[in-house]
């Protein structure tokens, strides 16, 4: 009915951050008074007027810990939360900027939109945009300061970073400030400091991969010394996970302002991000996260033995992620429900470096895939589904009595030549197929026995439904020819068959089934226009889309529905098919009439005028499911539900093609009606 379009990925919102692990206790104490059902936030808010500073920091601590409950964030804002910390981000106390920054995030990221746009409402940027320009003075402040306040410092410009990136990717006012008070030049500041604190370069290019994305004002005004920063971090060449997230991360940042490159220089640099992106993705995580949990293990025989604090912290909080994954509320992406990315990393005590650093790896390649996703993107402002406009004037009648504003919808999107190139000539179609791999049995028992690591799980399989997003973005927009040709297309179908039909039954997982079943759809339609044979049986689609229709996420459904089309309309013109398309055809047709949402009602249509639009052992088919009368009776009935709800529920671009189908299906009625006179 309309190709799949390209998902573009948004930058995901950072999580939640968590007590610093030497409040833990002091915040235990705090709840032991106060109990589980009430809220302190009355008394935390009254502690931030105190002389003492070890009260205040203690109060901010806490107040960070506590509105990580989302049930508790109303009590705080109904008593100027946000107002009363405000000036505690210039407090005299340095631990005191820091804890109350903390809490700021806190607040931000667990409020969600809503309680950003409140925040700066009440003009948190004002005293934000003050900590950072104090925060990056005093790096480079003539006066030596000692080792330990240095380090203060630019953890106070860490958390100072992270609100800022939370607040402008949930508030276009937040945006529209950093754009007008100079904070680019200060988180690039921040963000120069990678060879002293990668930590805080980190957060800052996360910072800068945010506000870069679809953001002209400030891409109008770069210089040359932006630029210059950040092509230095790209080609740096310090080892490590975090250095290689570091790299990724400017990688996506330069590839936001391709627009804003030099000439001379575009090209260069377009290479050396696709390069960039191809190294990360050459990291083997089956091999590299067994390494580095063996490398704590050595690390901690050979150390005195770490507080029994920190390994449960840092086990709670792995535990908390995945807890967050599992029931946190789905929010809109381009129109489409998905989770929230939770990363706690940054958080993590200071001696689980090789946990962090399995961390790191795992989010750089998911951001690798993210970013090669949005390479392939359309530069189409529409995010609908199907976002081509298309008319039902008979001018567009094809030769089969069908409009051919369907049909175009597959056309390939646009892939720079450059850009195009550069994926080819660092194999990166070929890496990203590897990638819908998932890790082996070693990572995994690795992940298992560890609660520390066992969040990294998610993020694997994270990665892993990127990749095939990423294989059906590839798909979408190279030719046959630039994917190796018949052999590699037949092994990457082979693939996809024993990722969906390897295990006992066919996987639940939303976000993975979404994925791969976007990337099958690609690559079948590639395989039958080219007409090369491919390894799945009707059977095993069947059973695929049998299971796709049940789940909730209406992109899945209409990739299943397709797909069965796709198989269909090949299998029509070869002979003896007529029983399986007999299965195809009632398949279809359950889905056409029983399917709430129209867009799949309206794919499945598509699907049956492709499978039973020609074809002798179609025509045999037709009449055995007894095809005619039941689009005759099912006619009325979309037309009417294209009235009643259209409207107010779909957008005008699905709705022009929903017009096209419904005249298509007038058009196929009078067909069979034709062809049963023969």
């Amino acid at each position: 009915m309309g190709k799949s379009k390209t998902t573009k990925f948004k930058r995901p919102q950072f999580s939640t951050v968590g007590l610093p692990v030497n409040a833990v206790k002091e915040e235990d104490a705090l709840e032991e008074d106060h109990g589980d059902e009430s809220c302190p936030a009355a008394e935390l808010l009254e502690k931030l007027q105190s002389p003492s500073a070890d009260v205040r920091e203690f109060a901010c601590a806490s107040i960070s810990r506590v509105v990580q409950q989302s049930q508790t964030i109303p009590g705080f804002l109904q008593r100027d939360a946000v107002r009363r910390l405000g000036p505690m981000l210039l407090d005299s106390s340095l631990a005191v900027r820091e804890t109350a920054t903390g809490a700021l995030r806190n607040l931000s990221a667990c409020g969600g939109q809503e309680v950003c746009e409140d925040m700066v409402k009440h003009d948190v940027m004002t005293p934000l945009t003050a900590l950072l320009r104090e925060c990056c003075a005093g790096f480079e402040s003539a006066a030596e300061p000692m080792k330990d306040q240095k380090n203060a410092v630019e953890d106070v410009a860490n958390e100072a970073v992270n609100l800022l990136w939370n607040l402008c990717e949930s508030s276009p006012q937040a945006l529209s400030v950093f754009n007008k008070a100079g904070l680019l030049d200060l988180v690039v500041q921040c963000l120069e400091r990678h060879a002293q604190n990668v930590e805080l370069a980190i957060s800052a290019a996360h910072c800068l991969h945010t506000v870069t994305e679809d953001n002209p004002e400030l891409l109008c005004s770069l210089n040359t010394a932006v630029l210059g920063v950040l092509e230095n971090v790209l080609l740096s060449s310090q080892p490590g996970m975090a250095q290689t997230l570091l790299r990724t991360l400017a990688a996506g940042t330069l590839w936001n302002m391709k627009g804003s490159l030099p000439a001379a220089r575009q090209a260069q640099t377009l290479s050396a991000v696709v390069a960039n992106l191809s190294q990360c993705l050459d990291l083997d995580t089956g091999t590299l996260i067994p390494e580095l949990r063996q490398a704590e293990e050595v690390r901690h025989r050979n150390t005195p033995a770490a507080p029994d604090i920190e390994e449960q912290a840092a086990g709670e909080l792995a535990e908390e992620d995945m807890e967050e994954e599992e029931e946190a509320p789905k929010h809109k992406r381009n129109g489409k429900a998905v989770r929230a990315d939770n990363d706690f990393s940054d958080l993590l005590p200071r001696g689980k470096e090789e946990l962090r650093e399995a961390t790191a790896l795992l989010t750089a390649q998911q951001t690798s895939l993210e970013i090669i996703v949005n390479m392939c993107c359309s530069d189409d402002p529409s995010d609908d589904e199907w976002e081509e406009e298309s008319s039902s004037d008979e001018s567009d009648m094809g030769p089969d009595g069908l409009c051919d504003g369907v049909s175009n919808l597959m056309s390939p999107l646009c892939l720079s030549a450059e850009v195009h190139g550069a994926l080819i000539s660092h194999s990166v179609p070929e890496k990203v197929l590897k990638k819908t791999e998932f890790p082996g049995k070693e990572a995994m028992d690795v992940c298992h026995q560890n609660p520390s690591w066992r969040s990294l799980i998610k993020k694997m399989q994270r990665v892993q439904s990127r990749a095939l997003t990423c294989l059906h973005s590839i798909l979408s927009t190279m030719d046959a020819e630039s994917l190796g040709g018949t052999a590699a297309l037949q092994g990457a179908a082979q693939h996809l068959s024993t990722l969906v039909f390897g295990a006992a039954e066919i996987p639940k997982d939303e976000e993975f089934l979404e994925a791969v079943i976007s990337a099958m759809r690609s690559l079948l339609q590639m395989i039958a226009s080219k007409n090369i044979p491919q390894c799945m049986t009707p059977q095993q689609l069947m059973s695929l889309s049998e299971a796709a229709t049940r789940c909730e996420v209406v992109s899945v459904r209409v990739n299943a529905v397709a797909i069965l089309g796709i198989t269909g309309s090949t299998l029509a013109k070869e002979k003896g098919t007529a029983e399986t398309l007999q299965m195809i055809g009632n398949a279809l047709l359950q889905v056409a009439t029983r399917d709430a949402d129209l867009v799949v009602n309206g794919e499945a249509l598509d699907g049956l005028f492709d499978v039973f639009a020609d074809g002798d052992e179609a025509e045999v088919a037709a009449k055995n499911i007894q095809l005619l009368p039941a689009l005759k009776a099912l006619q009325p009935v979309f037309k009417a539900k294209i009235r009643k709800e259209g409207r107010g529920k779909y957008s005008p671009q699905q709705l022009c093609v929903l017009d096209n189908i419904k005249v298509n299906l007038r058009r196929f009625i009078g067909y069979l009606e034709k062809m049963g006179k023969k």
